[in-house]
């Protein structure tokens, strides 16, 4: 049985166990960790924390240096990518004017946006046409290990074309309930 998130488990108990970000954050909150940061850098801290009893912070991000407003201001086609983008209802708008109603955000294009400091809003558009043309020729992209349920089901389809998404996560709230990893396999169907 799954055990209950506290300072009482293990580190290996911990990191036998699929844990919600929420949980992860609580965790910290309750024991006074840092609660910033992405899942995996969190369960990295809470580890550390079970092992070592030591607290280790994430890092302080720089503040941007531009205060130029993403939601609000009047985009052009000549308009840089400053430092502190984001995506935005504003953004999102623009896009769909420039390159019509089929504009979509995907994190090929966040990363490039966010990698692209100084370049226009025309490059993106021009940036963002060539993301789509790749993806007409390229295998289905990698997903980031974090996102575990996301694996696991494109796992499960592949190897279950005719399955209903009820079972998936139906198996899928087994599995992670139970210890070892979250990785698709194929008597993960006997858990049902």
């Amino acid at each position: 049985m799954r055990p209950d998130l506290n300072s009482q488990i293990t580190a290996e108990e911990f990191r036998d166990f699929y844990w919600l970000k929420e949980e992860l954050v609580e965790f910290c909150k309750a024991e006074g960790l840092d609660r910033r940061g992405g899942k995996i850098e969190l369960a990295d801290r809470i580890a550390h924390f079970l092992e070592t009893g030591g607290k280790v912070n994430s890092r302080t991000p720089a503040k941007p240096k531009s205060d130029f407003d993403w939601g609000n201001a009047e985009l052009t086609p000549k308009t840089v990518i400053t430092d502190n983008y984001r995506n935005t209802e504003n953004v999102r708008a623009f896009f769909k004017t420039t390159v019509g109603s089929k504009f979509r955000f995907t994190v090929k294009f966040m990363n490039w946006m966010k990698e692209n400091v100084g370049a226009t809003l025309e490059e993106a558009a021009v940036a963002w046409e060539h993301i789509q043309q790749q993806k007409k020729t390229e295998p289905q992209g990698k997903i980031a290990p974090q996102f575990e349920f996301n694996q696991y089901l494109r796992d499960f389809a592949h190897d279950n074309p005719g399955a209903s998404r009820e079972l998936v996560i139906e198996c899928w709230k087994k599995k992670r309930a139970a210890r070892g990893g979250n990785v698709y396999e194929r008597s993960d169907l006997k858990l049902t």
